[in-house]
């Protein structure tokens, strides 16, 4: 079967939508296919909220209700009922973005803690999500990753990272529920990939707690998955990894350019997707000590791993392997693949409207430049409004 046999059944992609969610979703993707008209959009959003203008509620019925769960957890509970009632599992991604000081990573941990103790026993949020540097300032980071010397209080402050992660790590593991670690920057994510490494040896014994994410169009990837996968039966301990090609790369490219070393990119389109779909294989050939969470929007690489499964003989649901999208997009293949049968998860973003806006930007700005997506969108919802009766 091909893929867009499957992905192409707009009924089931769109089946939670009413006629004017569909017409909402059909208008938004229209404008986000404008690249002039995204800047514009960000501009003026940023400039009438900085000014405290009475736009919230218009940004709330129009892109933060198509992209966002709600403005809290609770405010998410209905989406998130709605969606398990369709076989798809709800990720609560706490979306608020850029405050770097002590304070605000106390709060964010807090937030880990309470989303993560608010899932259990909630069997349609099997995980939590977190970002680093939600945890500790990337300048930190980035010190560590590159073995520059730390002062006294950055020693301690770095402490108190490692205590925010063993905080969370030791809340999912008691929760039984599974942390996703989001992967950054390549000149933060050594140090990142460490304090997972040692959480994952200490808390992934009986299952998964602690998925890190491997961004496959850094071309290290791969020989990084060999060397973790080694030490961890080595030391008896269980891997987690979300696959994903990654969201950094027009930043990749220019530090390496403007400091002189190597891109840590994959030198083409095809060379990541070769890249993905190799350490696809190889982790589904350990699913005994491997547990996969493949993230992405990619209809050939969900296709190709349902082919995997089917080869290996493995049932749809097999718990060691997940597909996951983002909520608002992609539905063709998320509501697809789960009526099929397969574990599939939406990562739900919500927070304060004012706060999740420079998450809602960056997609906004991310899907003018992803080649194809926004298109494909387009075309599925014209097919869903026509099948509708919608003109």
């Amino acid at each position: 079967m091909e893929p867009n046999l499957l992905f192409n059944n707009t009924e089931i992609a769109f089946k939670l939508k009413s006629d004017a969610e569909v017409e909402r979703a059909y208008f938004l993707f229209k404008m986000i296919a404008n690249e002039p008209l995204v800047r514009i959009g960000t501009a003026v959003t940023k400039f009438a909220l900085n000014i405290n203008l009475p736009v919230e509620g218009l940004i709330r019925s129009t892109v933060f209700d198509h992209f966002c769960g709600g403005v809290s957890e609770k405010d998410c509970m209905s989406t998130v009922d709605a969606l398990y009632k369709a076989n798809v599992y709800s990720v609560l991604d706490y979306s608020v973005e850029g405050k770097e000081d002590e304070a605000q990573f106390d709060k964010t941990m807090d937030k880990i803690v309470e989303l993560t103790s608010f899932a259990q026993n909630k069997e349609a949020m099997p995980f939590a999500v977190f970002k680093p540097t939600g945890l500790g300032r990337f300048e930190l980071w980035q010190k560590k990753t590159e073995n520059e010397s730390l002062t006294k209080e950055e020693e301690e402050e770095w402490d108190r990272i490692v205590n925010r992660y063993e905080t969370v790590c030791k809340a999912a593991d008691e929760c039984g529920v599974s942390l996703l670690a989001d992967a950054e920057e390549s000149w933060m994510q050594d140090a990142a990939d460490e304090l997972c490494e040692q959480m994952m040896e200490k808390y992934n014994k009986e299952r998964v707690v602690l998925f890190n994410t491997l961004q496959c169009y850094r071309w290290d990837r791969e020989e990084y998955l060999y060397k973790l996968h080694k030490k961890a039966k080595e030391k008896n301990f269980r891997l987690g990894f979300k696959v994903v090609r990654g969201a950094y790369m027009e930043k990749e490219h220019e530090r390496a350019e403007e400091k002189g070393y190597p891109t840590p990119i994959c030198e083409s389109k095809q060379a990541t997707d070769e890249h993905y779909n190799r350490v696809v294989h190889y982790i589904m050939d350990n699913l005994d000590t491997i547990t996969l969470y493949i993230g992405t929007h990619n209809e050939v690489s969900c296709y190709l791993a349902m082919e995997i499964m089917k080869a290996k003989e493995l049932e749809k649901n097999d718990e060691r392997v997940w597909f996951g999208q983002l909520y608002g997009m992609s539905d063709n293949i998320s509501y697809n693949l789960a009526n099929e049968g397969f574990n599939v998860s939406k990562y739900m973003p919500f927070g304060p409207v004012k706060e999740v806006m420079p998450y809602l930007i960056r997609r906004a700005e991310e899907n003018t430049s992803v080649a194809g997506q926004t298109s494909r969108e387009l075309i599925l919802l014209k097919n869903e409004r026509k099948r509708r009766g919608i003109f």
